[in-house]
């Protein structure tokens, strides 16, 4: 689906990024894989992909840094594809909502949503620089469409961050706006909404977890390849704007 494209990915050493760049390598496609740390991603890929592979391209990138982002920007030619699968926070993120300092909310969204837009409006520059078709994709969550089920995080010390949930259900507009504003059939903003992804949390979170789906339960990340696949292929050419729900009837 797609052979001969190339695609950017993003936060390519976490736990999405990953297996996506294996996925769309297995598609025929051309990877940049980028990161804060090119030897993360050769130590996160060991397993996954040949590092020597002559169809990826590994690249340092901090998406939070305005003056790196563009230049980075500045130096591809004809990308198809872009994935942001970054998910940069502070070190307070996680805290108990009563208990969120104003200072570190900011902060938070600075990192996220901030660094999500200068993502969005350089793919919008280079595809008004080099006029061929571009599909971007973002990654924002249930919990941008509806709120939180806090029952599924008793018992453990988890939470669900009201940080995150101001930063996915933003995302979701950013790429209406964007789309409207190029407006321009070959240049496609979209989004993805995943469940929860498991990640070794706790057994009683798991159970409480799959109770809200039809079964399944936590998604595994190559549970999501294919949908971010059909976004970024021709096969979703008139598609944009739109978001895709990936939940096993989680929000239902």
């Amino acid at each position: 689906m797609l052979t001969g494209k190339t695609i950017l990915i993003t936060g390519a050493a976490g736990l999405l990024g990953s297996q996506l760049t294996a996925a769309i390598l297995a598609q025929g496609a051309k990877v940049i894989a980028a990161d804060l740390s090119v030897s993360s991603m050769k130590s996160k890929f060991k397993e996954l992909i040949k590092t020597n592979n002559d169809s990826l391209t590994l690249a340092a990138l901090d998406v939070t840094n305005e003056i790196e982002v563009k230049q980075f920007f500045l130096e591809q030619n004809e990308i198809s594809g872009a994935v942001n699968c970054t998910y940069p926070r502070n070190t307070q993120y996680g805290t108990n909502f009563l208990e969120v300092k104003l200072d570190s909310f900011n902060e938070n969204l600075s990192l996220h949503l901030g660094s999500s837009f200068l993502f969005m409006q350089q793919c919008a520059a280079l595809f008004i620089r080099q006029q061929s078709p571009l599909s971007v994709v973002n990654v924002s969550s249930i919990y941008g469409i509806v709120a939180p089920k806090f029952s599924i995080y008793e018992g453990t010390t988890m939470t669900m961050p009201i940080e995150y949930a101001a930063i996915k259900s933003a995302l979701l507009h950013l790429n209406k706006y964007v789309a409207a504003f190029v407006k321009d059939s070959r240049f496609r903003v979209n989004s993805i909404s995943p469940g929860g992804i498991f990640d070794h949390q706790p057994i009683s979170f798991i159970e409480a977890y799959k109770k809200s789906t039809h079964g399944h339960g936590m998604l595994s990340p190559n549970d999501l390849t294919g949908t971010i696949i059909f976004l970024l292929s021709q096969q979703s050419q008139y598609v944009t704007g739109q978001n895709i729900i990936v939940d096993d009837g989680f929000t239902l």
